[in-house]
């Protein structure tokens, strides 16, 4: 029987300001990566999307990323020290795992958010740095990067345990990585696309690319975005249609330290 994780990005909202249907969510997901307030999310709104995934059984992770409030995290910054950014990483890993320990729900992975992770899978200077901030808060976190990424690469010269992410609702380019952003199309919002996507990469472990290309792949995790427009809609069609390919759904574990 083939498992897969479902993960979806969470805790964005801010203060008096919504995002994404994360009651909805939760009841779909098996993984919640929470926001730890550089690019969205406030203690209070960390606190309560860490015992909602608490009640429902979801497994938690940090989702750090730039300090970037005002543009959600998806603007490319440059020109840091990377010890600077190691230090932003520290800061926010520190503090939802701290509010996660407070809860009773302790976090299992770090998976890096927006065009940090993006830049990551690019930079393997910035995929070191990240990698030695999750090893530095806790060498037992799971690192979730994406395929073909330095990101990949950075994570198991440092040792860390690794999931394997694609997405469900982003198309890829022909060397593996996310297609940007401001690319017509690089943002799946037809569902029977986003499911025949996922079909195609968790049972034939095959990347589908723009240019045509099938990339080999062993698919971990499956994300979904918590703010695309019908977020709830695709994700229970994905739990749906690979229910029905008899795929379980289960959350990747944080590995025991020997």
């Amino acid at each position: 029987m083939t498992t897969v994780d479902l993960n979806c990005d969470m805790g964005e909202s801010f203060g008096a300001y919504r995002i994404g249907d994360d009651a909805a969510m939760m009841e779909l997901v098996t993984t919640a990566n929470i926001a730890c307030g550089f690019h969205a999310g406030d203690p209070v709104v960390m606190r309560d999307t860490i015992l909602a995934a608490k009640a429902r059984g979801v497994s938690i992770g940090a989702h750090p990323s730039f300090m970037d409030l005002y543009g959600f995290g998806r603007r490319r910054i440059t020109g840091e020290r990377p010890e600077d950014v190691e230090a932003q990483l520290v800061y926010q890993i520190a503090a939802i795992q701290g509010m996660a320990t407070a809860a009773g729900w302790p976090i299992t992975h770090v998976k890096p958010h927006g065009a940090l992770a993006n830049m990551a899978a690019e930079d393997a200077t910035l995929a070191t740095v990240c990698a030695r901030a999750i090893k530095a808060v806790d060498p037992g976190l799971v690192f979730v990067a994406l395929p073909y990424s330095q990101a990949m690469r950075a994570a198991e010269a440092a040792g860390l345990a690794v999931a394997c992410e694609v997405y469900a609702d982003r198309r890829y380019d022909d060397d593996g990585m996310l297609a940007s952003r401001q690319r017509e199309g690089a943002v799946i919002h037809d569902l029977q696309q986003s499911v025949d996507q996922v079909l195609s990469m968790v049972l034939d472990g095959c990347i589908p690319t723009i240019g045509g290309k099938k990339l080999p792949v062993e698919a971990a995790t499956i994300c979904i975005h918590g703010d695309t427009p019908g977020a709830v809609g695709v994700a229970r069609a994905l739990r749906e249609a690979l229910a029905a390919a008899g795929i379980e759904f289960s959350a990747f574990k944080k590995p025991d330290l020997q």
